[in-house]
């Protein structure tokens, strides 16, 4: 009898070997005149096609078996049959047992915040490819993990950089309106102005080079409203009688529980802005404190040339300067408010502000009244 050797070579084809074996069975049978003989060539694949070809092979093996005994043909059709579905339950298993894997990885990675870290969510599979995922992702954390180390260790070791300088530069800024003092007259005054600026500009730079690590640098004490709002007001008192404008102060004699170091760069951000943006005749910045059930309200409202209405929502976002801080004369780099906001979010103190364009704006502060964290 005349014999055909085929020759199928495999790689992944765990999902196309069935329906392969299916129709060369029908070419099979209907050639019932040549000897076919079938060689299936595994090329390394990843998935169940090895499987795959063992259940085949094995299935030929006994149907050639019990083709040449003598066996009911019920049994000859039954034990093919049993050893299909046998197999057929070890992929069903199989698969279950990966969709489970899979969904439990696709969990982790909706519910973590930090996805680098997934690795360490998901359980051992007992299977090879989910083994070799893990291996991945563990390597991949791993090295993630290493990048970020290193971020952090170049950006802490930029700050303590910036903090540096900005220590240093406060000598040569210290000297000059020193030398100022001593030497007043219209040029020297100008100077002062602008050393002023100076002064302002590289303090908000080391707040903001700190405004990360808030917690690592602040001391929540008892702390007095009418102080901390004298302190800015005295700082400011060149700024405000240059542009005489007019401090109308309430009863603020209340205590709140803060960091009055940055309390005070949060208020003199606020009041610098006011005197920036006031208006050139009968200029007021008005400051009152309001009790509301368990908060105390530190208001601060002046009748300045405002904020337009589109632009209001913008103001805490870094670096927006919006159209009056653009104008000639008051340029703004944009990081005061935003820095405000993400300063009080780290202590524990709310932020809103309101304005009108031509009216004025209105600032609050928003203290929580409680004793929490309290080093007398």
């Amino acid at each position: 009898m005349e014999k055909i050797t085929v020759i199928v070579p495999c790689y992944n084809e765990e999902a196309a070997l069935h329906y392969y074996y299916k129709e060369m069975s029908r070419v099979m049978d209907e050639m019932n005149d040549v000897d076919f003989e079938l060689l299936f060539v595994n090329d390394g694949s990843k998935d169940k096609t090895l499987e795959i070809i063992f259940a085949i092979f094995l299935i030929i093996t006994i149907i050639a078996f019990l083709s040449v005994t003598q066996v009911d043909l019920f049994i000859k059709m039954y034990i093919p049959i049993a050893i299909l579905l046998f197999f057929i339950i070890v992929l069903t298993v199989e698969y279950i047992k990966k969709k489970k894997f899979y969904n439990a990885v696709k969990e982790s990675l909706i519910e973590l915040d930090e996805k680098y870290l997934i690795a360490e969510t998901i359980e051992n599979p007992s299977f090879l490819d989910g083994k070799l995922l893990k291996n991945i992702l563990i390597e991949t954390d791993k090295s993630m993990i290493e990048h970020v180390n290193k971020y952090k260790y170049l950006q802490e070791e930029y700050k303590e950089y910036i903090e540096l300088w900005i220590h240093e530069i406060k000598t040569p800024i210290a000297a000059g309106k020193l030398i100022v003092q001593n030497n007043k007259n219209e040029v020297t005054k100008s100077i002062d102005e602008e050393l002023d600026k100076i002064e302002y500009y590289v303090e908000q730079a080391l707040y903001y080079a700190r405004s990360n690590t808030v917690e690592k640098d602040y001391c929540i004490t008892k702390c007095n409203l009418q102080d901390i709002v004298n302190t800015v007001i005295k700082k400011n008192k060149d700024d405000l009688i240059n542009n005489k404008i007019k401090i109308n102060i309430e009863d603020i004699n209340e205590n709140v529980y803060t960091d009055s170091k940055w309390i005070i760069f949060i208020l003199n951000q606020i009041i610098t802005n006011c005197i920036k943006y006031s208006k050139t005749e009968n200029a007021e910045i008005n400051i009152n404190v309001e009790i509301k059930k368990a908060r105390v309200i530190l208001d601060i409202k002046d009748n300045g040339i405002g904020i337009r209405k589109g632009e209001i929502t913008k103001v805490f976002e870094k670096g927006f300067t919006g159209s009056n801080g653009r104008k000639e004369g008051k340029k703004s780099t944009g990081i005061g408010l935003y820095l405000c906001r993400k300063l009080c979010g780290k202590l524990g103190i709310g932020i809103e502000l309101n304005s009108e364009e031509n009216i004025g704006t209105d600032v609050k502060l928003v203290f929580p009244k409680n004793d929490y964290n309290l080093i007398e």
